[in-house]
């Protein structure tokens, strides 16, 4: 079983996500978008597969922060709103969980304590 859980150290989502995983023994390496970033191609695997609107959080300061035109840019297209998220990396939902269990690639975003439980136990 390889799994990493992407996310920033700081979120309270986080914490839940990182517990909840050490509850269930589950081996994992954490990767922290504020201090190691995030690169293009797993970003873009991630749009691919859940959608822009699962892995871009609006409801955070940093989106609301943007201006009206990043904003619009960001709605208007997904490859400007990857681009956004890889300039400010606390835009992208956490956690993101991503690994292979049992042979079979997983993908989670955002911490549901049951659907943890679903797929690890």
């Amino acid at each position: 079983m390889t799994v990493t859980i992407y996310g920033i150290k700081a979120c309270s989502t986080m914490k839940k996500a990182l517990n909840k995983l050490d509850a269930l023994e589950v081996a994992y390496e954490f990767h922290d978008y504020k201090q190691q970033g995030i690169d293009k191609m797993p970003l873009q695997r991630w749009v691919d597969t859940l959608g822009i609107d699962k892995v871009l959080n609006k409801r955070g300061t940093t989106w609301r922060k943007l201006t009206d035109e990043q904003k619009q840019a960001a709605d208007d297209s997904v490859d400007s709103a990857i681009d956004l998220l890889l300039e400010h990396t606390s835009m992208i939902k956490r956690p993101i969980v991503e690994g292979i269990i049992n042979d079979k690639h997983i993908l989670l975003c955002g911490f549901d304590e049951a659907e943890f439980e679903a797929v690890f136990i």
